[in-house]
Formats: C-alpha cells, structure tokens, sequence
C-alpha cells in the first residue's frame, strides 16, 4: 500500500460495501517507472492491501471505475487488468479516457467490494 497524496481517505467500509479512493501506481507515494502496464500492477497490489485492511479481497469487488489519459492505452490496461481474477467473477467496470491524472499517471482504478452475506454472482 502506498501512503495517500492528498487529505482523503484511501478505503472506508460503509457496512457490508468497502470503497477505495482511486488507486494510482504508487509506491511511498512516487508514481513507478515503465508506464500503463507497470502501474496496472502496482494498483493491483495497493488495492489489494488496502481491501484487505477493511476485510475485503479482489473477489468480493463488485464494481471498478478506470480512467486512463489515452484510450490507446486501454488494451495494455485491459491485459493486466483481467489477469486479476482468473477463473473468477469479473467485475462490472466503467472505463472513462483522456483525462488528467495526478502526478503524472496514466491510468486510476477505484473500487468498489460487497462483504455481506451471499456471493457475488453474475445473473
């Protein structure tokens, strides 16, 4: 996990529901070097903490919200992306292009998990 960049919170549980701030590729709180695919990674690995730090995990997301400064970038975004659950529920997504990110990055991801009771399935 990555120390926050502003005054917000990086993950709050709301009941059953944990939502995170949006995630940007950080570690100690400077972007890491290689770009779109490199990032994706480092997303993965501070949500993944900060999921577990609420009492969640990547199979009880229910929905992630990306948001890259190029849409050339979503195939490269996309190939580590599913690459999170395989052989698992995928969650919903909305993907939004060609906007400004803090620091740099090119590519945010916020999430959204589902603790209660009863699985996360697709209908």
């Amino acid at each position: 996990m990555s120390t926050p960049v502003g005054p917000y919170s990086p993950v709050l549980r709301a009941g059953d529901w944990v939502y995170t701030a949006g995630q940007l590729g950080l570690v100690d709180g400077k972007l890491v070097a290689g770009g779109v695919e490199v990032e994706v990674s480092q997303i993965f690995a501070n949500a993944t903490g900060l999921l577990a730090k609420a009492g969640a995990t990547l199979d009880q997301v229910v929905k992630c919200t990306v948001f890259l400064t190029s849409m050339d970038d979503f195939a490269t975004m996309n190939g580590v992306y599913v690459t999170q659950w395989p052989g698992h529920h995928r969650p919903t997504r909305s993907t939004v292009g060609n906007v400004t990110l803090a620091l740099g990055a090119h590519v945010e991801i916020e999430f959204t998990a589902y603790t209660g009771p009863g699985a996360v399935v697709a209908p």
